[in-house]
């Protein structure tokens, strides 16, 4: 897995449950948290379900956003679209998320 692989490295990976893309995520945080950490073994950082468009955009991806601007209209068009920022806190580049994470 891409976190174990180059955690000692520095990677870290955030996670950010999502439910406005076709209502896909309709669980709790607790309920996510645990199908997560039980049934798919994760181990990356993952937090509270959050909006990453409209006016209800969680700060974080308004600012990942506008550093990574993908469209004329600058929004996340599905879930699992992937930023790389780098040690100091800089976004450097985005990906869709057809984009796989390895």
């Amino acid at each position: 897995m891409l976190h174990q692989k180059f955690f000692e490295r520095g990677l870290r990976i955030l996670a950010f449950p999502c439910n406005q893309f076709g209502a896909q995520e309709p669980w709790g945080d607790s309920t996510i948290n645990h199908y997560l950490r039980n049934s798919l073994d994760v181990e990356f950082d993952l937090f509270s379900k959050v909006h990453v468009n409209g006016h209800s955009a969680h700060p974080f991806f308004t600012f990942l956003k506008s550093k990574l601007r993908d469209s004329k209209f600058n929004f996340i068009k599905w879930n699992f679209t992937k930023f790389l920022i780098d040690r100091r806190g800089v976004p450097r580049k985005r990906y869709g998320s057809s984009t796989p994470p390895l």
